[in-house]
């Protein structure tokens, strides 16, 4: 289970490198045989993979990504908070709502980054150090074409067994997403060198620079900056 100690912020810049460079195997993947055509506008799609840090992280370094936002998907709206969420019996899960503009970057690449570099999809019920229901690996669809495609991008995907073992990605339909506490929000950017991030979440960003060089863009898009009026 990840500690979440806000005073904890230890200078471990080198260490960071070395586990960027070492920590979290990503998967090359192919991509999805046919991919949605572009649409005018927005979409969001409500991704869980783990602890939602280093998921955040992950679509807040992609292109095409407008807002990336931490919270809870899968619940009901009064247990949607870390303490309640973190004993495993709300049924949420830790999961990020990504927000995206189809005209520069599709929903299967969406998919397909989430399936290589932002989480394991075949660990049920934990990723890497954390275990349980919230931190399970699920796709909250917001229609039936999300749902559609999803389904079809994980057949594919277990066709030609690119993984170890088979995909255990729940497809779950979203009845509402709540945002996590304030000091979730760009927990990655805003504390690089807390250990859980050096270990567990830098090494996700840094297998998104790698794999995916064209949808990779240095400035984070932020929580924080889309609050402030004018930004």
């Amino acid at each position: 289970m990840k500690i979440l100690t806000a005073l904890l912020i230890v200078p471990l810049v080198g260490l960071a490198l070395n586990a960027a460079s070492a920590a979290e195997p990503a998967f090359v993947i192919p991509a999805p045989t046919t991919d949605q055509s572009a649409k005018a506008g927005t979409q969001t799609v409500v991704l869980a993979g783990g602890c939602f840090w280093g998921v955040q992280a992950v679509y807040q370094h992609t292109k095409g990504v407008t807002s990336a936002v931490s919270g809870y998907a899968g619940g009901e709206k009064q247990t949607a908070h870390y303490e309640m969420v973190g004993s495993g019996k709300t049924g949420h899960a830790e999961a990020v709502a990504v927000t995206f503009d189809p005209r520069q970057i599709s929903y299967g690449k969406i998919l397909q980054i989430y399936f290589s570099v932002a989480h394991n999809p075949t660990e049920l019920n934990r990723q890497g150090p954390d275990v349980g229901t919230q931190y399970r690996s699920a796709i909250f669809y917001a229609d039936d074409e999300q749902k559609k495609f999803a389904g079809a991008y994980i057949a594919e995907l277990d066709k030609v067994h690119v993984f170890p073992r088979p995909i255990v990605t729940q497809l779950e339909a979203l009845h509402g997403f709540y945002p996590a506490e304030d000091y979730h929000q760009d927990f990655a950017v805003l504390h690089p060198s807390y250990p859980y991030i050096v270990f567990n979440d830098l090494p996700k960003v840094d297998n998104l620079k790698k794999l995916f060089a064209a949808d990779y863009r240095e400035m984070p898009v932020t929580v924080m900056a889309a609050s402030k009026p004018g930004e």
